[in-house]
């Protein structure tokens, strides 16, 4: 029984199908294609076919499909062209086949018997005539239509196929409407391949292109583990699948147990997958790859020649068919599998003897001589032969020396997963305490720090509590209950309050301690968030006092940061600059890295809600490469990337945000990051016009349920007016309008105002009467301003208001606003709404003007479905305000309006936020354009247009 190598979902496959619909998208146009698309057994092939054969489907493709057969070379010739031969005679009969070649079809009968007998004139021509009669038979089918022809599996074709098959790719340009895709395994093309040679000679014409299909990423790994399951899998089940599958598709769901677990032994039908390469290579190279096996998924060449005992020459003569075969992989000095599971099945197929003896070899070997391996590997290394030999005191005394080099490295994950190992073995060691230096509570005390810094909370909690069970001593009890609260909090426990409480109430008011100071910092930063602010006040400066008296920099930039965060009126003003300023400087004296990033973290905050964005963006972007450099990027760092994109998404860089928020969720972020990153791309994606990846992501960010213990505003409030926003768009205002009352239900909470403007304008905007938006109304009226993106935003929800109202805004000071901010999307959005009200006054001119330059600023921006908003109410009001404006572009109207307000050019440059020579260009162009002699003229012409009323 083989595997099946078509996984039932696609995932992660966004580009390969762009690249597939682009290429469609010009056989339409009339230009034919090709596209060759390698990639390993599993990697989903066949299942992109699938979905980018739907899709052309729906746009009016005939497909024709035909698959290689293993045995095509022992007696299948032309095998793909007989299927698709045979699903053409299904789909239109012989007869509509033998009309499409002129009635000439004994060349078909080779292929199919419907066809009669093959005819044969003796010149030995036949094969000729048979590729010029199937060339002209999908020329007349692409006469009817676009055509797709897929063949796939090509590693497996037969030399008449793929003579074939060149000679139909070669001859592209005598059938327009045609696209051929061709498939292949690219691991089965080793070195002396026949179809090597043939792809890249095929690769080298202009209307070919080649894509290799790579594995999955970490976090596709995981969407596809929930959608073969219906359920988010956790972080611990996604690392474990990701590790063995290495992302191939097929790999996932061949180890996926029915209850969604992860297979412990290779399923026979995978490993015989697996091992078919390896079972074609000569015998004593087949040995030296199990002996290569127990030496991890890459080993050192030298490491290799030491435990084989082999010679340089037999090396060489064993190896080089394993690298030929694509089975091994030449990697700097070493070698790698090709994947990890091949390594894992040939480890797996040696005898438990056998396997105790190589990995006591390897050990003995690295003991010997650690320049065997890289410097910094050698601990990790002898700490896993050592633990696979089952010597238990090797075994332990090598993973303890593995996880301090970890922790040294900054290497949290490695650090928490050696200690782990350690109190795994330590019963099996008599005097474990004296093996190492440490008691078996430290060990622990030292996992739950690891587990804390590599941002995997659920097993940090789990050590916490097995660690309070050892350990007796109150500021010791005190430091593991902090640290349990926090990532409690992080992963969305309800209890977090009660341990930060208790942490506490364990140290003792007087004589004052670093380990009461830095209790009451951190219980300060964890209740402030999303909870009191006068217990979060009144804790920070007793840490700030305690933290002085007892000279603890931790505390005191910890205390410092809290009170950064606490003030009212969040438009980052000198004090909260001078508090966080002083916060670093302690940090970066004491090297204090947490406390770095956390400034990183909420400078880059505060800096995007007062509206500078730019700001936001680098200090985010620091603060993130520090993350990266320190080894805290998984929860820092995600943090960070949160306030990076979404300034990114303020300044209209949508493609940058992107990329960012994927790279953050591939470090498997706590619940609560990863539900604000899914919740800003889906923002994105939303405003690109793709509601279903938008609705996907809006329901990844629901599952997480990460605000449901606290509901913070800045996860909670995004989410509803995402999912507002998505009603909207779907044409169900009065659903969005429903859901958006969960804003009326949160009052007076930290980043209240912040969090409430946008949802207030989503309301306001989904409306189709005041009276329906009269709670929304007193809701704004209780809503703060703070600092200019509130206050426009403020102005944004009144000018909406009173259009609805029928009454006349003044827009212009609000697009004005929004254009100081630098928020492309909302000027885009504001001038749409400005047009509404000019054409409801019968200012035709202005609002064509304003809506060309919303339609401008929509599609830099990719924001589909708000450009043909634009244009659509752009058609309604008719065109003559175009023809009417002399050909200038939407910034010379705006310089025009300024100019006819008797504005200078300096004037002009400082509201436009342009320097002054470009004002005079501009200036210039303008009075070219209107045939003006001077800024008088040009004026009184602006009048006649309408320009300047506001």
């Amino acid at each position: 029984m083989s595997v099946s190598v078509v996984s039932p979902v696609l995932v992660g496959r966004g580009a390969e199908l762009g690249e597939l619909d682009a290429a469609f998208a010009d056989v339409r146009a009339g230009h034919a294609r090709a596209l060759l698309v390698g990639g390993e057994a599993g990697v989903g092939k066949t299942r992109l076919m699938r979905e980018f054969g739907r899709r052309a489907g729906a746009q009016g493709a005939r497909l024709l499909t035909g698959g290689c057969l293993e045995l095509g070379v022992d007696g299948f010739p032309f095998a793909p062209f007989t299927a698709i031969l045979r699903q053409l005679v299904r789909e239109i009969g012989a007869d509509g086949v033998a009309e499409l070649v002129g009635g000439r079809t004994a060349g078909l009968a080779r292929l199919l018997p419907e066809f009669g007998e093959p005819g044969d004139d003796g010149s030995g021509q036949f094969q000729a005539r048979l590729f010029e009669l199937v060339l002209t038979l999908v020329d007349r089918l692409a006469e009817r239509g676009p055509v797709v022809l897929i063949i796939e599996d090509a590693h497996w074709a037969d030399r008449s196929s793929r003579d074939l098959l060149a000679f139909l790719v070669r001859n592209l340009g005598a059938v327009a409407a045609l696209m051929i895709v061709v498939t292949y395994r690219s691991d089965e093309l080793h070195r002396t391949h026949p179809l090597r040679p043939m792809l890249a000679e095929l690769d080298r014409i202009d209307r070919v292109g080649r894509h290799e299909l790579g594995r999955l990423s970490r976090r596709e790994v995981g969407e596809l583990m929930a959608r073969l399951r219906g359920v988010e899998p956790a972080g611990e089940q996604v690392e474990a699948f990701y590790a063995r599958s290495e992302g191939n598709p097929l790999f996932v769901e061949a180890l996926m147990e029915a209850d969604g677990r992860i297979a412990c032994e290779l399923p026979e039908s995978l490993r015989d997958l697996l091992l078919a390469g390896v079972q074609r290579l000569p015998d004593e190279t087949q040995e030296l790859l199990r002996i290569a096996s127990a030496g991890g998924a890459r080993i050192e060449h030298r490491l290799l020649a030491a435990v084989s005992g082999l010679g340089e020459d037999g090396m060489t003569r064993d190896l080089r068919p394993a690298v030929a075969g694509n089975v091994l992989a030449v990697d700097g000095d070493g070698y790698a599998f090709r994947h990890a599971l091949i390594r894992e099945a040939l480890h797996d197929d040696l005898l438990p003897g056998e396997r105790t003896r190589l990995h006591t070899r390897y050990a003995e070997a690295l003991e010997n001589d650690r320049s065997l391996v890289p410097p910094g590997r050698a601990a990790a290394e002898l700490a896993y032969h050592w633990h696979a030999a089952h010597n238990v005191e090797w075994a332990l005394i090598s993973a303890w020396r593995a996880a301090k080099e970890a922790d040294r490295a900054a290497a949290y994950a490695e650090d928490l997963r050696m200690l782990e190992r350690v109190l795994e073995l330590w019963e099996r060691v008599p005097d474990a305490t004296s093996k190492i230096g440490e008691p078996y509570d430290k060990v622990l005390e030292y996992a739950v720090t690891a587990a804390d810094s590599a941002g995997d909370s659920e097993r940090g909690i789990r050590l916490a509590t097995a660690a309070l069970r050892e350990i007796d001593d109150p500021h010791r009890r005190a430091f593991i209950l902090e640290r349990r609260g926090q990532m409690k909090h992080r992963a969305g426990h309800g209890d977090w309050l009660a341990d930060l409480r208790a942490a506490i109430a364990l140290i003792p008011v007087e004589p004052p301690t670093v380990a009461r100071a830095r209790a009451l910092a951190g219980f300060a930063q964890y209740v402030f968030m999303g909870r009191a602010n006068d217990d979060a006040r009144t804790a920070s400066e007793e840490a700030l006092a305690v933290a002085a008296e007892v000279g603890d920099p931790l505390a005191e930039a910890s205390a410092l940061q809290t009170l950064a965060c606490m003030d009212d009126h969040r438009a980052y003003d000198s004090h909260d600059t001078e508090l966080l300023d002083r916060a670093e400087e302690i940090a970066a004296e004491h090297g204090l890295e947490e406390q770095r990033l956390r400034a990183a973290i909420n400078r880059s905050h505060f800096l995007e809600g007062a509206g500078r964005h730019a700001e936001s963006v680098e200090t985010a972007r620091r603060g993130m490469d520090l993350a990266r450099e320190w080894g805290r990027f998984r929860i820092q760092g995600s943090f960070l990337s949160i306030n990076y994109a979404e300034s990114l998404y303020s300044l209209g860089r949508w493609d940058e945000a992107l990329a960012g928020i994927e790279r953050a969720l591939e470090s498997d972020p706590p619940r609560p990051h990863r539900a604000c990153l899914l919740e800003l791309s889906g923002d994105i994606l939303l405003a690109c016009g793709d509601l279903e990846g938008a609705a996907r992501r809006l329901a990844l960010c629901q599952e997480t349920r990460a605000w449901e213990i606290d509901r913070r505003l800045q996860e909670f409030l995004p989410m509803v007016r995402l999912q507002a926003e998505l009603l909207v768009a779907q044409g169900k205002p009065e659903e969005a309008l429903a859901h958006l009352s969960e804003l009326l239900k949160h009052t007076g909470r930290p980043d209240d105002a912040r969090y409430a403007w946008p949802c207030l304008i989503v309301a306001v905007r989904a409306a189709e009467s005041a009276d329906a938006l009269t709670p929304f109304i007193e809701r704004a009226k209780d809503t703060a301003v703070h600092g200019p993106l509130q206050q426009v935003q403020h102005d944004t929800f009144y000018a909406e208001l009173a259009r609805l109202r029928g009454e006349n805004p003044h827009w212009q000071p609000i697009i004005d606003g929004w254009r100081r901010l630098d928020q492309p999307y909302s000027i885009a959005k504001t001038l749409v709404s400005a047009a509404e009200t000019d054409a409801a006054r019968g200012d035709r001119e202005r609002a064509a003007i304003r809506l060309d330059e919303a339609v401008t600023l929509a599609t830099g921006l990719g924001a589909t479905t708000l450009r043909d908003t634009a244009k659509n109410l752009a058609d309604r009001i008719g065109s003559g305000a175009r023809a009417s404006s002399h050909g200038l572009t939407a910034r010379e109207l705006e310089v025009l309006r300024h100019l006819s307000l008797g504005h200078s050019n300096r004037d002009i440059a400082e509201r436009l936020f342009i320097s002054a020579k470009t004002a005079s260009v501009h200036v210039s162009n303008i009075l070219a354009k209107l045939g003006a002699a001077n800024r008088t003229e040009a004026a009184a012409t602006a009048r006649r247009l309408g320009i300047g009323l506001d």
